[in-house]
């Protein structure tokens, strides 16, 4: 059975574990990790297979991973993308999906974290770029802690940042825009270096090259 992205997003029990999974991102003093997010992640990851030529039903697939991709938070914080991978397959295989789109699905899930990421199939790669791509002021909740948190001032410093796809020369750009009098350049690489680094090899799953431009300079 196909299920469709549109029956994922309108689940209400699946709706109810992200409401819940950002509500604990809250009280442990996390960026935004709720809907605006998910949605996020789930229309670059799949735009980007899209824009790659991929056929449709994998780039749907890529859009319910990137919806999904952090339900694991409910449980816990520490090793989520795992959790959330087994909670993924459980409310798919209720729905009915196929278990090689379930496979496709939960694969991606399971590896979206740094800690223990690879880009091991397309939907998984998308699902890396679109997530770790995903840096804006609107994450952060409570502007006091940029006086103190290096992850919440990068994120509030960052004024606009955008995933571009360059089919022609086989590039993926992440474009960032950054206030520096609220952080440094070289604050974003102190805490996002492995980020950039996964992504890196993400885009060459996807047989892509990775480019990072800040303030309009090129750093990778």
């Amino acid at each position: 059975m196909q299920v469709r992205f549109e029956q994922i997003r309108a689940d209400e029990k699946i709706n109810t574990y992200i409401r819940q999974a950002d509500a604990s991102m809250i009280a442990m003093g996390y960026t935004e990790h709720s809907f605006a997010h998910v949605s996020r992640c789930a229309e670059q990851a799949s735009r980007l297979l899209e824009q790659l030529g991929y056929p449709a039903r994998e780039v749907e697939l890529a859009r319910i991973a990137g919806y999904l991709h952090d339900i694991g938070n409910v449980i816990n914080r520490n090793d989520h993308a795992h959790s959330g991978a087994l909670m993924a397959f459980r409310l798919l295989d209720e729905l009915g999906m196929d278990p090689e789109e379930t496979a496709i699905v939960i694969t991606a899930i399971g590896n979206h974290d740094e800690r223990t990421a690879h880009p091991v199939n397309a939907v998984a790669a998308a699902l890396i770029l679109a997530d770790k791509s995903d840096v804006r002021r609107s994450r952060v909740r409570n502007r006091d802690s940029i006086k103190f948190d290096i992850h919440d001032r990068v994120n509030y410093a960052a004024e606009r940042s955008e995933l571009m796809l360059d089919r022609e020369n086989r590039t993926v750009t992440l474009y960032i825009r950054i206030d520096t009098q609220i952080c440094a350049v070289m604050d974003y690489f102190e805490i996002f270096t492995n980020r950039m680094l996964l992504c890196r090899k993400a885009a060459q799953a996807l047989g892509l090259e990775f480019k990072l431009h800040i303030n309009d300079a090129v750093l990778l």
